[in-house]
């Protein structure tokens, strides 16, 4: 697997719901909050997957019922380089 080319905004948080996501298939926010590799809380994680929402690495199917994208897995195995999204709003992740 090659390194991932993360994005200077990205936090440790964004990589573990990818991971999450990605040997999951799909999940919550609270979901994740409840699993033991997580230590932030729900709403902290909901926002992070908001931003992740915002480049496209990951998709709503109902809700907040988040999957990966195409892009997600192709970050995770290094092949979609997060510096050229562009950076999302977090102004835009408070107001939805």
């Amino acid at each position: 697997m090659q390194k991932r080319k993360s994005a200077f905004w990205m936090k440790q948080l964004d990589e573990r719901i990818l991971e999450h996501l990605y040997s999951e298939g799909w999940a919550t926010p609270r979901m994740m909050s409840r699993d033991e590799r997580f230590t932030a809380s729900e709403g902290h994680i909901e926002e992070r997957c908001q931003l992740l929402r915002d480049i496209e690495f990951i998709d709503p199917i109902t809700n907040d019922l988040y999957e990966l994208t195409t892009d997600g897995i192709l970050y995770l195995h290094g092949r979609v380089d997060a510096c050229h999204r562009p950076r999302p709003e977090v102004k835009s992740v408070l107001e939805k």
